[in-house]
């Protein structure tokens, strides 16, 4: 798969010199809106930076980094979602400097992995706000509060030391995080890319946002795009989403043409949880494309979304699935806006043998999955995971990828280095899929993969089946995965029950005989273990997916009682 584009012009080498550029030729245009939500029921106050605010703040910032750090240095960003995380990466670029994309200490469930991140990058410099200051500078000797330096630091920096811009710590999904190597010409590209992909090269759209910044996805589509199209990124913080959904919807609709991406628990929260009164007040019919790059997407999550909001005039075509990982910056292959969602019935026997062959969508033995469009601006193959032969079309395999966007490698891991990114210039992804009638389609991760008796299972295919047998159930915060048996691997599920309802209320042995008679009949699967658990018990990664890897050390720890524990 191949599809190249033209690169946007004006062409620069960095970040910080686009937004220079805007500074220049556009400076008294909105650059970022943060809305923030101080109260339950705000509406949202607006705080935005014009280019040219933005252009004299990076360089203040930078100068007072310069002064910290010699060129080539990592510095840790410990901000809060906000114009002042915006400001810190940006200014840590202009100064030559090498950023690490975090978040301030406190937040649930993520102090181990900022204490893990923080000893390997060994920053040595941590740019943080007034408000985190005092719990920060318990981590490092050297602290910068974006907020406390005045604009009369300002001054002209030319940009030195390292070719990295940043380092893209991986979400931990299957593994301890890892600190990937983004240059500045990658991070470039990739925006240019995803620019392209979605038609916001040709037709100027507002990004709108709620991923965490130090999220790769967040990062590029809300900070590096924009910059570098010189376009509105409108900002809200992702607890703010959490509380109340309407929110999102709310940015999406009062800005024209609004980009936007969010993962697949989101689209699936909006439609269950706003409720009719805040969908009267939406007009979403100028909204120019949603992006979800869950993986795998899957066809019934765009479905309820648009029946959910089709009277608000959201358009079908504004559905964007689509495939990305930390390694290749973040962007690999879309969907595009105005096409209609590419669905995919194949049969679930022979995906577990590695062949990607249809079946009828009432099958109910079919798995439904959605093609993710076609690769931006980059080579996209599928070869098999052994031998590195390369795969026809239907054949399920690893996904390898080759482009401008494609990392360096990781962060003093250089057995680990060689082993994924390789010396063909190929990044080894980790994850399977196949191609068909154009479409990149991902099934899984190559180290979820589940072998019992010699077949392949899918996690998330377990997974799906397992939450739609009852409602206590809650979606997408559960896991399957496999341990070690005495006669072969054994599969386990650990599921979370709705926060709605409490374990009392529930038949659990009941709830549990329905779970292993659905995956039975659906799959020929025997679950060894099905335990119920509280909300918030699966572990998540730093982009909201649930942790397999970290669910079954815990379950092997002992950490989960019983069958039906909660």
């Amino acid at each position: 798969m191949d599809n190249r584009r033209p690169p946007l012009a004006p062409a620069f080498q960095s970040l910080p010199e686009y937004v220079h550029h805007w500074a220049r030729t556009t400076p008294d245009r909105r650059a970022f809106t943060f809305v923030d939500h101080p109260a339950p029921d705000s509406r949202g106050v607006h705080r935005t930076l014009t280019w040219r605010r933005l252009d004299v703040r990076v360089r203040a910032v930078a100068a007072r980094l310069a002064e910290e750090a010699e060129p080539g240095a990592r510095v840790a960003l410990l901000c809060p979602q906000g114009l002042e995380y915006v400001t810190g990466f940006l200014a840590t670029l202009a100064a030559g400097l090498i950023a690490v994309p975090l978040y301030p200490p406190g937040l649930p469930g993520q102090g181990d992995r900022l204490t893990a991140v923080l000893a390997d990058a060994r920053p040595s410099v941590v740019v943080t706000t007034s408000r985190h200051l005092g719990a920060v500078q318990e981590l490092c000797d050297r602290v910068v509060a974006v907020d406390q330096v005045p604009d009369a630091a300002a001054r002209d920096l030319e940009p030195a030391g390292a070719e990295v811009a940043y380092l893209q710590y991986t979400s931990g999904s299957t593994r301890t995080p890892a600190g990937v190597e983004i240059s500045h010409a990658n991070v470039v590209a990739n925006a240019r890319q995803a620019l392209s992909a979605y038609g916001a090269d040709a037709h100027p759209v507002t990004c709108v946002g709620w991923l965490p910044l130090y999220h790769d996805m967040g990062l590029v589509l809300s900070i590096a795009a924009p910059v570098v199209r010189g376009l509105l990124s409108v900002l809200m913080d992702p607890v703010a989403f959490l509380h109340e959904p309407a929110r999102w919807l709310r940015l999406l609709a009062t800005h024209p043409r609004a980009l936007s991406a969010a993962p697949n628990f989101a689209y699936d929260y909006c439609a269950s949880a706003v409720t009719d009164a805040q969908k009267a007040e939406l007009r979403l019919d100028g909204v120019a494309a949603l992006i979800n790059g869950s993986e795998p997407v899957r066809p019934g999550t765009a479905d309820r979304f648009q029946a959910a909001f089709a009277g608000q005039g959201l358009v079908a075509e504004t559905h964007c699935p689509s495939y990305g990982l930390a390694e290749a910056t973040v962007f690999v292959s879309a969907a595009r806006p105005g096409e209609p969602l590419r669905r995919f019935a194949l049969d679930r026997d022979a995906l577990a043998e590695g062949k990607a062959l249809p079946a009828r969508p009432d099958d109910p033995r079919a798995v439904l999955l959605a093609g993710c469009g076609t690769p931006a601006g980059q080579q996209v193959r599928i070869v098999d995971p052994v031998s590195g032969d390369r795969m026809s079309e239907g054949e399920v395999g690893e996904i390898q990828v080759r482009g401008p966007n494609v990392g360096r490698g990781y962060w003093n891991q250089e057995e680990q280095t060689r082993r994924v990114f390789g010396t063909d210039g190929r990044l080894r992804t980790g994850d399977l899929g196949t191609v068909l009638e154009g479409q990149l389609i991902v099934t899984g991760r190559l180290k979820d993969l589940i072998v019992v008796d010699g077949r392949n299972h899918y996690p998330q295919d377990l997974e799906a089946t397992v939450q739609d047998t009852h409602p206590a159930l809650r979606r997408d915060r559960l896991a399957a995965f496999g341990v070690a048996g005495g006669s072969g691997e054994r599969v386990v599920v650990v599921a979370e029950h709705t926060r709605i309802t409490s374990l009392a209320e529930i038949d659990v042995p009941a709830l549990v005989r329905a779970v292993r008679a659905a995956v039975s009949g659906r799959h020929g699967v025997r679950l060894a273990d099905v335990l119920l658990v509280a909300p918030g018990t699966v572990p998540r990664t730093s982009s909201g997916k649930v942790s397999r890897a970290l669910t079954r050390e815990r379950y092997l720890a002992g950490a989960y009682a019983a069958d039906g524990a909660a």
